[in-house]
């Protein structure tokens, strides 16, 4: 039998305090009914004594202390999961927005998840096809990695992520038929949910994604917990249905503004920059719900956008980040400003999984050492270039105007490719190679011997010696 309580002594922004009650729990689910019979939730963030803290889903405003009822109803916050969810969207409660029926969920399930034994744990070995040069051929992309996107204000990481959520795939015989995105956003405007909604329409992607959507207006209670129904959603397609999950998660910068406006609301003690003091173990609540788990065929990939405030990469949210995750990619301002699309900056950028998901049997036999000599080439190339605009380019020698000139073909050519251009990790490769005639074939030492033979014959040599 639920009790009802008559005793809300405070309401402080998205927080309400009840007093007196019995065999609360953390997290459970509250059931709130205003004094004009309005129903609202929330969940109990914190226990002390017989007095519960209650965090709203809805907001605070027009709650009248003595005329609410609360009831306290025994469960955590939860998600009907249904493989149905393919193909819809949902808001970041998890209720149907696309006009479509009301999911009859198969199970429900508490969206805090489970712990992943890290015995259990299998070691991410598969590549992931994105589509995009720059990661494909750079920064590899591994089945069960946890790899963030870093951008700045202004910056098209929208553009970035519709492009993986609709190109992405894995690669074999019969794997794409059990390839689902689950795409969640967070604090975005309706425009942008219009633009995320309508390219995944447009392109057919729809018929393999799941959609939450969290706008800016919505509050930030929400906000919290539309990642966790994302994740929800990933885990039970992933280990219950034997699907390979690429989870998208869209402004992770948005979901610790939230986190900082309830701690502040709960006046707890901030920690760097505002942030609570937990935003670290917060966000690995999310991140580490990504793997691979041993005699399950399923797996959940993860791709965390953020925005860094000010392009500082040391802000509290891209540094715990990159504790937390296996590298990043980074877009760069400077190539953006340059029309470059997408503008990735490979140099900076970084897949710490990168050489378990190529070579023979995944990608090509040659993949590891042509990363490796584009890596170098383009490094080399930009410093010529920089050293070009000190002293000018008769100070060059022709091996650097080379490098120089194959940095220059490097971004026009290999990074900046479109948003609309899917490239295969043939092509990807095959690029490379055609880049690397513009070097001298001596100053190619990171290829092998038998590589340069077979992908770069002697007649093909594009500069002089």
């Amino acid at each position: 039998m639920l009790k009802e309580y008559r005793t809300v002594s405070e309401v402080v922004g998205p927080l309400m305090m009840v007093e007196g009650v019995e065999g609360v729990k953390f997290e459970e689910l509250v059931d709130i009914e205003t004094q004009t019979g309005e129903r609202r939730r929330g969940r109990v963030l914190e226990v002390d004594g017989d007095v519960a803290v209650v965090q709203l889903f809805e907001g605070s405003a027009g709650i009248n202390l003595k005329g609410t009822t609360v009831r306290f109803l025994g469960r955590p916050q939860e998600l009907g999961v249904s493989e149905d969810m393919i193909g819809r969207v949902f808001d970041g409660l998890g209720n149907p927005i696309d006009d479509g029926p009301r999911i009859i969920p198969d199970e429900k399930r508490d969206i805090n998840g489970v712990p992943m034994n890290p015995v259990a744990r299998d070691y991410p070995s598969e590549f992931i096809q994105t589509g995009i040069s720059a990661i494909d051929g750079l920064n590899t992309l591994v089945r069960g990695q946890k790899l963030p996107i870093f951008s700045g204000s202004g910056l098209p990481h929208a553009e970035v992520a519709a492009q993986i959520a609709r190109q992405a795939r894995v690669l074999g015989e019969g794997e794409g038929d059990r390839f689902a995105v689950v795409f969640a956003a967070m604090g975005i405007t309706f425009e942008e949910a219009q633009f995320f909604i309508d390219d995944f329409n447009k392109t057919g992607a729809i018929n393999r994604a799941v959609l939450f959507m969290n706008l800016a207006d919505d509050p930030a209670i929400e906000r919290i917990g539309t990642p966790r129904m994302a994740l929800t959603c990933a885990e039970y397609l992933a280990y219950e249905k034997d699907m390979h999950v690429l989870v998208i998660l869209t402004d992770m910068t948005n979901y610790a503004e939230a986190l900082r406006e309830t701690s502040a609301a709960r006046k707890e003690v901030p920690g760097r920059r505002g942030y609570p003091g937990y935003l670290y173990t917060d966000l690995s609540t999310i991140y580490e719900r990504a793997g691979r788990i041993r005699g399950r065929n399923g797996s959940i990939t993860q791709i965390p956008i953020l925005t860094m405030p000010e392009d500082d990469i040391t802000h509290p949210i891209p540094d715990l980040t990159g504790y937390i995750t296996e590298g990043q990619i980074i877009l760069s301002r400077e190539l953006y400003r340059r029309g470059i699309e997408p503008p990735i900056d490979v140099l900076p950028s970084l897949s710490r999984l990168k050489d378990e998901g190529i070579g023979e049997g995944r990608t090509r036999e040659d993949h590891a050492d042509t990363m490796n000599q584009l890596f170098a080439a383009y490094a080399s190339g930009k410093e010529a270039r920089e050293l070009a605009v000190i002293l000018g380019d008769a100070a060059l020698s022709d091996t650097d105007k080379a490098f120089a000139k194959f940095s220059e073909a490097f971004e026009e050519q290999y990074v900046n490719q479109g948003y609309d251009n899917n490239r295969s990790i043939t092509d990807t490769l095959d690029l490379g190679w055609d880049l690397l005639k513009l070097i001298p074939r001596v100053e190619l030492k990171r290829i092998r011997d038998e590589y340069l033979e077979k992908y770069l014959p002697e007649e093909t040599e594009g500069v002089e010696e």
